[in-house]
This record gives C-alpha cells, structure tokens and sequence, in this order.
C-alpha cells in the first residue's frame, strides 16, 4: 500500500499551480503513463473524471471525484478520491500555500490496487513514478508560466 507525501517550493503562484493540476483534460499532454483523460460530470467544485494510465501491456480505467477548492482558508486544494476501477483505494491531495519564494506545495498519495499482482508490480516502481509525475508537474509550470531555477524540497 505505496503512500506518498511530499512539499516543495516552487516559484508560481498557489493559484497557477492550483490552476495547472485541476486542468484534468491536460494530463495526457505532459503526464507520464496517462493516455486519455474525459471529464464526465462537472457540478460546482464537483468533478467525476476518468483517466487512463498505460504502461507496456498494462492499461486501466479508472474514475475519481475531484473536488477543487481554490479558496480554502488554508490555501487553494485539490482532494481526490476513488470512485471506480482497479483499486480498492485511492486517495490523493495537493495543497497550494503561499511562500515567500512562491508557493509551497503539498503533495500526498495513497492507494491500494484490488489486484494483488498489479499491487507488487506497482510497489516496485512506485517511487521512480511518483518522482517522474511530480518532475511532468513542475515541467508543465514552466512551460505554461516561464521556466525557473529548480524546485527545492520544503
């Protein structure tokens, strides 16, 4: 059961990288391993979304609700959770707060596939993809909003 949680300091602001990660329909464009994206239900702050991950012969669908609160007490954020698909968990958050450099951002994943098999496989290059996800994030900063010096762990 890989669980993730980062912070870093990245020098945009907690709205254009707020902004950057709830453009779901993007995420084929600049994420590794994401090969479709469809928003298929918007209500409010509500999204019900499907990604589609492939990897070598490993392709799955899967749905999350979203919910985006850009104007949290506690800085912009983005929670997602598990709806439908191959886990029997998954739980995701990105929490944007204001730096003096910019923005420090909080990153946590945690999840559990329903397949024993794809959970081995996935525990072994878990830390390798969560490392290249995060890199296609602040990637995608910089090209949408000017490329900077390297990020810096909080």
């Amino acid at each position: 059961m890989p669980v993730h949680r980062e912070r870093r300091v990245l020098p945009y602001t907690p709205r254009q990288l707020f902004d950057l990660v709830a453009d779901i329909e993007a995420y084929p464009q600049f994420l590794p391993w994401c090969i479709g994206a469809r928003i298929r239900k918007r209500e409010g702050a509500q999204i019900v979304a499907d990604l589609v991950i492939g990897f070598r012969l490993f392709r799955e669908r899967f749905t999350s609700k979203v919910t985006l609160q850009p104007d949290d007490p506690g800085g912009p954020r983005i929670d997602t959770v598990y709806a439908d698909g191959p886990f029997k968990r998954l739980e995701n958050h990105w929490i944007f707060h204001s730096h003096p450099e910019g923005c420090d951002v909080e990153f946590f994943v945690d999840f559990e596939f329903k397949s024993l098999l794809l959970q081995a496989t996935v525990e072994i290059l878990f830390h390798e993809a969560v490392r290249r996800m995060v890199a296609a994030f602040e990637g995608r900063a910089a090209k949408l909003y000017g490329a900077v010096p390297r990020a810096r762990p909080a």
